[in-house]
């Protein structure tokens, strides 16, 4: 019986051996996570629920992905690695169990949303559903700050541009005015004299608008590039789209030649030789 009992020994040994391990799980980290912690696909830690543990009291598991965050406003300033795991996976780590602290319902484009948050908020006491946007809106109220700030800067630069335009625009006219004097003495007629001048301001407008446009772009860039790489995120900073554009461009051209015409209209006025200081 005893060679008997070593050979069955030895057979359970070999099959023992013949079993291929149970492969890691797989987990994703995040880019911010994955750059301060310097991980990388296919590298192998040890994770558990509980802080400063040692590394074999934990379970060990393989980095699969690398994510990037999404460009949510409400994550920029808070600084929190995350860490995808597999349901079950999650369960058993975390010891929740079934219970979860949040979940979210994507929903079809043709769905009934106020009736689904009415069902979902009927099933049990304790919770209730929000929309995405709803929650947006509430965790972005710091942007919406900065935003209306941003705003009422904007207004404050563009009544203080337009004062400084108007008078640049009237010293400018002030030192051409033998010029429109002998073109008055000439013939020319005041609504030419106007034209001109107006014509001129408009260019001149233009022109600035374009410079503007390009140093704001460039400084989109620069800021874009500085926070998406403080922050980590593909959040875009600062925006400069195509009705922004259409917009500083025709305001620009509207104070342009308002100025112009509020300086000509007031040398045309004026008699010739009183230009000449006659």
């Amino acid at each position: 019986m005893i060679p008997f009992l070593a050979a069955a020994l030895a057979a359970a040994s070999i099959l023992q051996d013949s079993v291929p391990p149970t492969p890691l799980r797989t987990i994703a980290v995040d880019e911010a996570f994955a750059s301060a912690a310097r991980l990388a696909v296919g590298d192998t830690v040890s994770i558990s629920s509980r802080p400063g543990s040692d590394a074999g009291a934990g379970e060990l598991v393989i980095v699969g992905a690398v994510y990037t965050r999404s460009a949510d406003p409400s994550e920029v300033a808070r600084g929190d690695y995350k860490v995808r795991f597999h349901l079950d996976q999650l369960q058993r780590i975390s010891g929740y169990g079934d219970r979860v602290d949040r979940f979210a319902i994507a929903t079809t484009d043709s769905a009934d949303i106020a009736r689904t948050l009415e069902r979902v908020n009927r099933q049990a006491f304790g919770f209730r559903a929000y929309r995405s946007k709803d929650i947006a809106v509430e965790t972005s109220r710091t942007f919406l700050v900065v935003s209306r700030f941003h705003r009422a800067i904007g207004v404050i630069t563009i009544v203080a541009s337009s004062v400084f335009l108007l008078c640049i625009m009237v010293l400018k006219v002030e030192e051409r005015r033998r010029d429109i004097a002998a073109l008055r003495l000439m013939g020319i007629s005041r609504s030419s004299v106007v034209q001109s001048i107006v014509i001129e301001a408009g260019l001149v407008a233009v022109l600035g608008s374009v410079l503007g446009v390009l140093l704001g772009w460039a400084t989109s860039l620069f800021v874009n590039s500085h926070y998406q790489a403080l922050y980590q995120t593909p959040l875009e900073f600062s925006i400069l789209t195509p009705p922004i554009v259409a917009f500083a461009v025709s305001l620009s051209l509207v104070l342009g030649i308002t100025a112009g015409l509020a300086a000509s209209w007031r040398l045309v006025r004026t008699p010739p030789l009183t230009l000449f200081g006659r």
